[in-house]
């Protein structure tokens, strides 16, 4: 690890060298580090090497501070001994990714970590993402769990609290009038149900990650699935729009929304083949809810879905790490904020700063300050 110099002082010099306005030529400062850090991007290649991320790191090599290091699928097969030292982590689950390996791996060398890596194990399970959200006090739909598999997928024996009629169903006693939402427990599984009363003829909407022109389609079939673990939440009409909203740190927050899948099930594209995205501005309402995400899940980078329904606002899902996708000020916004906050983190540990969330929030407050 680097040695840094420390203390008010000479934090106090960092700031003023690093503090202009507009985007810093950070290429043309001295560092406030004795050398450069060294940060790791620990996640699947597919993640680590798509134009957001490749964007983004540009930007932050190019500030001339920093040493990126981007793991390999074949390096994440290796002992964590073998992997490489670094001074600071951005490592996040999809598919594949050796969570529990990073989790040991930065437990024992102990970099700094943009995104909490034990949060991400509750991020995977849908009905500890709600119950967190209640516990912070951030709105979420009226919702039920239905439990049939434990956590080691295997079934439970008890009886289940579970009776179904026409228009209707009842989990544990609380009684869900369609349309009502199914929602797999498991967040890894993208199958999500929306299920019609018989006066709006009956049947399903089923949604799934998009496969070339579609996101969802429609199906007769209006019983609820048999097997597995289901959380049900009232259905929210959102006026046939989804909010996605993107934090880096607690007081950054960039929102767009897209077209419901729930409508027609038709993807919207642009004229280079992309889902057509429509910025939106936050209320202060939501960006406070935005930084309330961000620091209950311990996610520096963290998507999460919003829901617009009676006047009224909700969380409907928190995806973890997840970037924008086609925004070049995202991608400035996305390295300066987290350039200030890594080069400041390991000098404000001796005064006091224990997360790099605070050190985001900080430097983000300082630079738009100017």
């Amino acid at each position: 690890m680097p040695r840094y110099k420390n203390g008010p002082s000479f934090i106090k010099k960092a700031t003023t060298a690093l503090s202009v306005k507009g985007h810093p030529a950070f290429s043309q400062r001295k560092s406030p580090v004795s050398k450069k850090l060294i940060i790791g991007i620990c996640a699947m290649e597919n993640k680590s090497r798509s134009k957001p991320m490749k964007q983004i790191l540009i930007r932050l090599e190019a500030q001339n501070f920093f040493q990126i290091i981007v793991f390999t699928n074949e390096m994440l097969k290796k002992s964590i001994d073998e992997w490489p030292k670094v001074d600071g982590l951005l490592a996040f689950y999809s598919t594949g990714f050796p969570l529990e390996k990073a989790i040991e791996y930065s437990k024992k060398f102990k970099p700094f970590l943009i995104n909490d890596l034990e949060m991400q194990r509750i991020i995977r399970d849908r009905e500890q993402v709600y119950s967190l959200l209640k516990k912070e006090n951030v709105p979420v739909p009226r919702y039920e769990v239905l439990k049939r598999m434990d956590d080691l997928n295997q079934t439970l024996e008890e009886e289940q609290d579970m009776e179904e009629q026409e228009d209707h169903v009842k989990i544990n006693g609380t009684c869900f009038t369609k349309p009502f939402v199914e929602k797999p427990v498991n967040a890894d599984d993208h199958n999500i149900y929306i299920y019609y009363p018989q006066a709006a003829g009956g049947g399903s909407q089923r949604l799934f990650r998009k496969v070339f022109e579609r996101s969802s389609i429609y199906s007769p079939i209006s019983r609820v699935r048999k097997f597995g673990s289901y959380l049900y939440e009232d259905f929210m009409p959102t006026d046939g729009q989804d909010v996605k909203v993107y934090t880096i740190g607690l007081h950054y927050a960039h929102a767009e929304a897209r077209k419901s899948p729930t409508l027609d099930g038709r993807v919207e594209r642009d004229k280079d083949g992309k889902e057509l995205r429509y910025p939106v501005i936050l209320s202060a309402k939501e960006k406070e809810i935005a930084r309330q995400v961000a620091l209950a899940f311990k996610q520096n980078i963290c998507g999460f879905d919003l829901l617009r329904a009676n006047g009224k606002v909700y969380v409907c899902d928190v995806n973890g790490f997840s970037f924008v996708k086609n925004s070049q000020k995202y991608y400035d916004d996305c390295a300066q904020v987290l350039g200030y906050a890594m080069i400041f983190y390991p000098l404000a540990i001796p005064i006091g700063y224990s997360s790099l969330a605070i050190c985001l929030s900080v430097n983000y407050k300082l630079h738009i300050a100017e």
